[in-house]
């Protein structure tokens, strides 16, 4: 008899779970679809980030994955997910991440472009 009772809410428990569910990212942009400053960018990324971090899929490298980096609310240390933050943490480094203070306003502006398309 309680089972009964407990049905309506085990229903409307489930159904939320389903409607919140994991939100799959869209893919990555191709990189034959990449405009001129994120194909620039993507060579920032190769030459700088592509060591310790992958870019087009999800696993760890030395670094966690950078797809879908800017797609998330937070990065990995729990900042917040925008150009500031990243930009930061690509510069001045954090924890086992050291600072990328050898790239200028065009890389980065370029490396964030491409990062957008993860």
């Amino acid at each position: 008899m309680r089972f009964r009772r407990l049905i309506p809410f085990l229903s409307c428990a489930l159904g939320a779970l389903a409607l919140s569910g994991c939100h799959r990212l869209p893919p990555p942009k191709p990189l034959s679809q990449l405009n001129a400053e994120e194909s620039h960018g993507h060579a920032v990324f190769q030459a700088h980030c592509a060591q310790c971090h992958f870019d087009r899929s999800d696993g760890s490298l030395r670094g966690p994955s950078l797809l879908g980096l800017t797609k998330k609310p937070y990065l990995p240390s729990g900042a917040p997910s925008n150009d500031e933050r990243i930009t930061a943490t690509i510069l001045h480094g954090r924890d086992m991440m050291p600072a990328q203070q050898d790239i200028d306003d065009l890389e980065m502006h370029d490396l964030l472009a491409y990062l957008h398309t993860l």
